[in-house]
């Protein structure tokens, strides 16, 4: 796939969300004297908690709380206590905007709708400006590869847009490590829906930074296997810099949750294995009741146990503090803006000293 050219006739498309009739110049790149550290926020307790303990470890949370309908207005709020936790620590706020549970159809509408790309412009710009935000995150996903220009044109008004108002717009993108549809069933659905859609070179130019999304490399819906494993991370952060995307704009994902196989059975998909996404206290307490011992795993830097429940396997991947900091080396290693963790609320506890010593 090859990048797109940007349309001079978007300005005017989205000239109601405060375009001018100039083309923006791409958004600059910065080095941070130090790792940018930013970890998403859900609006569970624990993960509130988790943020408002550790803030100052943190330079940008982002909390999974907004999202565009299909009319391309925006809805959700703000936890007070991030609010107030972020302005106290000088941790920059910049929520999540998403496609609600990640749907297509809705997201499909609002990139290719004119009056309701028009709306979502406009919404943008009003919840950065009134409520006094640092930025503002894309989290849009499962969007069909067929609507990648479509994609990377309403990242770029929107950007535009926002930047009137002087509010840095970035994204959380989906990895891939080459462009290749691949072989199978699973491959040619996951670049279709969920991998093919970013054009990580024109993203990059024209939004503040991307947060590459360098997890559920395996998830409950796979075989089981690692999180996030060095090798595939190393091979997806490869690819997007080979097509060039400046280290200073690449925030490399890192995940804090680890994940659990066990078998089931309902009577719509019959028997077969199921998987979850668990935090650390729970990979731990389910190896504690197994009592199983994890077995490190060097290549690709985190840690796995099986065990017996009535003579079938269950399997935990687990990212503890061991795995967290080999991946953060990656940072350095590349010379990356920083890293982006999902989530707050599920990390090993061990993880903290880690953050505060990574300079």
């Amino acid at each position: 796939m090859t990048s797109v050219r940007l349309p001079a006739s978007w300005i005017a498309v989205a000239a109601g969300a405060a375009l001018t009739a100039a083309s923006p110049r791409p958004a600059a790149a910065q080095t941070p004297s130090r790792p940018e550290a930013l970890w998403y926020a859900t609006a569970s307790e624990k993960s509130v908690e988790s943020f408002v303990e550790h803030a100052a470890e943190i330079s940008i949370v982002s909390p999974q709380v907004f999202a565009f309908d299909s009319r391309g207005a925006i809805h959700g709020h703000l936890d007070p206590r991030i609010v107030d936790a972020a302005r106290a620590h000088g941790v920059k706020l910049v929520p999540l905007v998403m496609n609600p549970g990640f749907d297509q159809p809705t997201i499909h509408r609002v990139l290719t709708v004119a009056r309701v790309r028009r709306r979502a412009l406009s919404a943008l710009v009003a919840l950065c400006r009134d409520q006094h935000l640092d930025g503002i995150q894309f989290d849009i996903e499962n969007v069909a590869a067929t609507d990648r220009t479509a994609l990377t044109h309403f990242m770029w008004a929107a950007a535009s847009a926002l930047r009137a108002v002087h509010c840095p717009l970035s994204a959380a993108v989906v990895p891939r490590a080459n462009d290749s549809p691949g072989t199978s069933s699973y491959d040619r659905w996951i670049i279709a829906n969920w991998r093919g859609a970013y054009d990580y070179k024109a993203l990059a130019d024209s939004l503040d930074f991307i947060s590459y999304m360098t997890y559920a490399e395996h998830t409950g819906g796979t075989t089981p296997g690692p999180v996030a494993g060095y090798t595939w991370m190393e091979q997806d952060l490869q690819f997007a810099l080979s097509l060039g995307v400046p280290p200073s704009k690449l925030s490399i994902g890192i995940p804090s949750y680890s994940d659990w196989w066990y078998p089931s059975y309902d009577k719509k998909r019959g028997a077969g294995a199921r998987g979850s996404d668990i935090s650390y206290a729970k990979a731990e307490s389910l190896l504690t009741t197994a009592g199983a011992q994890p077995t490190w795993d060097d290549k690709e830097k985190a840690a796995y146990a099986f065990w017996p429940v009535n003579g079938v396997n269950q399997f935990v991947w687990i990212e503890n503090a061991r795995a967290f900091a080999a991946k953060l080396d990656l940072v350095r290693k590349y010379k990356l803006r920083g890293y982006s963790v999902w989530v707050l609320g599920t990390e090993d506890p061990a993880v903290w000293p880690i953050v505060g010593q990574h300079e």
